[in-house]
């Protein structure tokens, strides 16, 4: 078994972005926008960081972020920022931005996170957006800590003010289309007066979430027909061919012969001890039920929860591993059953650990595989497709899944080190090869596959034990 050096991940700035920011979403589009951090300083260079925007759905994920070099203007220990879109008839956006660990100005406003989330849905009867789920916990203004509501302003001596949760929502009401947008900021801090070195205006945000929706017009074509002349035959549509009907666990690429509607149902799991299925910073939407053309049932059946290349996928539960292996759709892929039953599938994986194996006993924390784009999401940034199917729907087959979104929202996230120090852990992938190769085992077994995801510090202590080996 080979052994893999851990790759040293710079602290001042670690950003794995995708996409880039683009024009400012309005109700007449359907489009999305978001970003970690960004700085504005008159006449002078700014900063940002994981600033993303969609279509195509984007990420920005990574460590921490100083500007400038020393932190003394805004200092971030993590980033994390999504924005996804899906135009169309129902119309879908929605952004986020979660980060952690702030300080502005040295520490004068200091604050433990920000979470700006930001959605948006059309369709031709209604039209909705929200910002529902942002928050700003752990403010602290000149070393008083404070409480942070919507729309709450804080004076920073005579050079400043801070302002917390601004948000706003507009509508469009048009005769062939209706549309939504809101956008909420989590922390704005804003120069009045020269301090620190920096110009009055001068400007600091973090946590910003954008998201808008409209409805595209379903437009009949008109059919032309001359006065006297015969109506043309109507040509009848060929009956689609039927589908094998299996059960759950084979995959995507083999759906239940009825097509079925999403269930709009979000039943209790009974297990308990559920975990986030990625560990470290990732980011994901609410695209649970939008249009797929690669399945029989036309609709995404689970979440997309992006991250860098190589993050360890976890145990969601206590249960048993199956189904460990490769299809065209999920690329390497395996299925989770728990202790009650419901089952968990994980597609897209760049690579096993040494617990994917058929039958295999897993605790909830254990790390399955590693991060991947495999299957046909080779040609997006690297990703989970995770779904959750309840034990109360498995006579439905594949189309048995639920909404995960609500679930991944409650689920504990695992934090034993800091994400960093685990991001270096995949291999590089030439742009001229696929996945790894089934069954591929990136980290030795006295590595964090030994480690139990629920054992607060065992990753370090594996760490610590990998290191000794080396020397």
């Amino acid at each position: 078994m080979a052994r893999l050096v851990l790759v040293a991940l710079g602290a001042a700035l670690l950003i794995g972005s995708v996409g880039s920011a683009g024009a400012s979403p309005s109700a007449g589009a359907t489009n999305a926008r978001g970003f970690a951090v960004q700085v504005a300083v008159p006449g002078q260079p700014g900063g940002s960081a994981a600033n993303v925007s969609a279509p195509p759905d984007a990420v920005g994920v990574g460590g921490s972020f100083a500007y400038p070099a020393d932190g003394s203007v805004v200092r971030a220990g993590s980033v994390t920022s999504g924005a996804f879109a899906t135009p169309g008839a129902s119309a879908t956006s929605s952004a986020s931005a979660e980060v952690s660990s702030i300080a502005i100005f040295n520490g004068d406003v200091s604050v433990t996170t920000v979470t700006a989330k930001a959605k948006a849905a059309a369709n031709s009867r209604s039209s909705a957006s929200n910002a529902a789920g942002s928050a700003v916990t752990g403010l602290t203004v000149l070393g008083q800590a404070v409480a942070a509501g919507p729309g709450t302003q804080f004076p920073l001596g005579d050079w400043g003010y801070v302002v917390t949760l601004q948000s706003g929502t507009n509508s469009l009401d048009a005769t062939d289309a209706k549309g939504s947008r809101t956008y909420v900021t989590g922390l704005q801090v804003r120069l009045t007066a020269d301090h620190n070195g920096l110009p009055a205006g001068t400007e600091v945000m973090v946590g910003y979430a954008e998201a808008s929706a409209k409805a595209n017009a379903l437009v009949k074509p008109e059919r032309k027909h001359q006065p006297g002349s015969a109506q043309p035959a109507k040509k009848k549509r060929p009956a689609p061919a039927r589908q094998p009907i299996r059960g759950p666990g084979v995959g995507p690429e083999i759906p239940s012969f009825t097509v079925r509607p999403p269930p709009a149902v979000t039943p209790r799991l009974t297990a308990g001890g559920y975990v986030f299925p990625v560990y470290g910073a990732s980011s994901f939407g609410d695209t649970f039920g939008a249009p797929r053309g690669d399945v029989a049932s036309g609709w995404h059946h689970g979440e997309d929860i992006f991250a860098q290349l190589g993050a360890p996928l976890l145990a969601v539960a206590d249960g048993t591993v199956f189904s460990v292996g490769w299809n065209k759709l999920g690329g390497y892929r395996l299925w989770l059953r728990d202790q009650e039953g419901n089952e968990f599938y994980y597609a897209h994986l760049s690579a096993y650990s040494p617990f994917a194996v058929n039958g295999r006993e897993v605790k909830a924390g254990t790390v399955l595989g590693f991060m991947g784009n495999t299957g046909d999401a080779e040609s997006t940034p690297y990703h989970l497709h995770f779904e959750i199917h309840p034990v109360g729907l498995l006579y439905m087959g594949y189309d048995g899944a639920v909404r995960p979104y609500d679930y991944l929202q409650a689920w504990k996230r695992l934090e034993d080190v800091e994400f960093a120090q685990v991001a270096g852990w995949a291999p590089p992938v030439a742009a001229s090869s696929s996945a790894p190769k089934p069954g591929a085992i990136l980290l030795s077994s006295s590595d964090i596959s030994s480690a139990d995801g629920l054992d607060p510090g065992s990753l370090e202590r594996a760490l610590e034990q990998a290191g000794k080996a080396d020397r």
